[in-house]
């Protein structure tokens, strides 16, 4: 696909016309979104699919008229994990007249943050960047979008809580990635262990996660009633073989979403059966969107990859992406005409109230306040075939997570 993708879409993918000095205050040929993504280094794991997940929307929402008139245009290009390099790609896209902004990398999106903050466009963090972007107040023009990291961690716990009959005396171990991602659910789980009577203990294994079996003989000799598992691509694979390797039943693994069905695969489609995972997206094709995509974008040849990835887990989390960004967009063009501008989609994504995708996700409501939607996510298990789900859409112990997050967002305000 990387092949494919430098040869065959480049030209058509990263032409877009150049703006004049001041792009906003122009009337728009199109609306442009900057989509970039690490499709060479760290996350090759996810930046194909999620990016064609992105365009193939796009491409559905033109295909059916645009909105508002309103024609949309992706520019994607490849940042390699580098924030200086997705720095130079920000500052181009914005002359090129971007208004939306995705990155998927923390480490990029994090560095663009006091830019997009400046510069008053929108910011998307889905599944990556700062937790503490769901503050609204500290992050006007940043938006999570999607369950973070800590209501990740925090819907699994209450999945425990609510199967298990609590969680008091219960051993939990979080097993994860020896980075700040790994490490980012912590903070929760330390005042939840505090809060509920569990015992938590952390083992890291160190990057890139190729190798955990010293690690899975700690958790063994430990004994937890339930391991999660935090770690993304090869690294969760290789968590889910040690943990089964090591006597643990696939029934106490529980996964931040970086586990798709493509991993379960690759693993044995057998050997996890019971194993669980969060979620903020329906995977598979048995959805309307879906079906709209296949039908009115591979029907005419328009799509941006193989068909076959359509309906994939990280694909859909694309969909999903576009989905939210294009609705607010659309409340922008009606509330406040065009053209749209970085300041009236952030408007518009501010406007957006239980936004019901039939399922296709939980209800996202974004307030001036909440940028992360909400916080709902579910839990879902693998039967050896799919992910079935095994809870419905809900958020958990929200008053934590936001403790959280307005501690950080403070420090942020006063440079630290």
């Amino acid at each position: 696909m990387k092949t494919m993708f430098k040869k065959g879409m480049l030209g058509a993918l990263f032409a877009t016309a150049a703006f004049a000095a001041a792009p906003a205050l122009q009337a728009q040929e199109t609306v442009k979104f900057g989509l970039f993504h690490d499709f060479t280094k760290v996350y090759t794991f996810v930046a194909d699919e999620f990016s064609q997940g992105q365009r193939d929307y796009l491409t559905l929402i033109n295909e059916e008229g645009g909105i508002k008139g309103q024609k949309f245009e992706a520019i994607v290009r490849d940042h390699g994990n580098e924030p200086q390099r997705g720095l130079e790609l920000y500052n181009r896209a914005r002359e090129e007249g971007a208004i939306y902004f995705m990155f998927l990398s923390t480490p990029v999106a994090n560095a663009v943050v006091p830019r997009a903050l400046q510069d008053k466009v929108v910011l998307g963090t889905p599944l990556h960047g700062r937790g503490d972007a769901m503050v609204g107040e500290t992050f006007p023009y940043v938006f999570p979008m999607m369950a973070s990291y800590w209501s990740q961690a925090a819907r699994l716990l209450k999945y425990v809580e609510d199967t298990q009959g609590g969680l008091k005396g219960k051993k939990i171990a979080h097993v994860h990635i020896d980075t700040p991602f790994g490490r980012e659910p912590l903070p929760i789980l330390e005042k939840l262990a505090q809060q509920k009577s569990f015992e938590l203990r952390s083992f890291a294994y160190p990057s890139p996660g190729n190798e955990q079996s010293a690690v899975w003989s700690d958790v063994r000799r430990y004994r937890p009633d339930f391991v999660l598992i935090w770690g993304a691509g090869n690294s969760q694979m290789v968590s889910v073989r040690e943990a089964v390797r090591n006597g643990i039943d696939p029934a106490k693994i529980l996964s931040v979403v970086w586990l798709t069905e493509t991993d379960m695969k690759n693993i044995g489609e057998s050997t996890a059966i019971g194993a669980k995972r969060v979620e903020v997206v329906q995977p598979g094709r048995d959805h309307p969107i879906i079906q709209r995509i296949l039908d009115k974008v591979y029907k005419a040849g328009k799509g941006a990859g193989p068909e076959a990835r359509v309906g994939n887990t990280y694909y859909n989390y694309g969909v999903a992406d576009m989905v939210i960004a294009t609705e607010g967009a659309k409340l922008a063009l009606e509330k406040l005409g065009p053209p749209l501008t970085g300041e009236k989609l952030k408007a518009g994504m501010e406007m957006i109230r239980n936004l019901d995708t039939k399922g296709f996700m939980p209800p996202v409501t974004i307030t001036p306040q909440d940028h992360q939607g909400g916080g709902q996510a579910r839990v879902s298990q693998w039967d050896g075939k799919a992910w079935v789900p095994v809870s419905d859409w809900a958020a958990a112990y929200q008053d934590v997570v936001w403790e959280e997050a307005r501690a950080s967002a403070a420090k942020f305000s006063q440079g630290k």
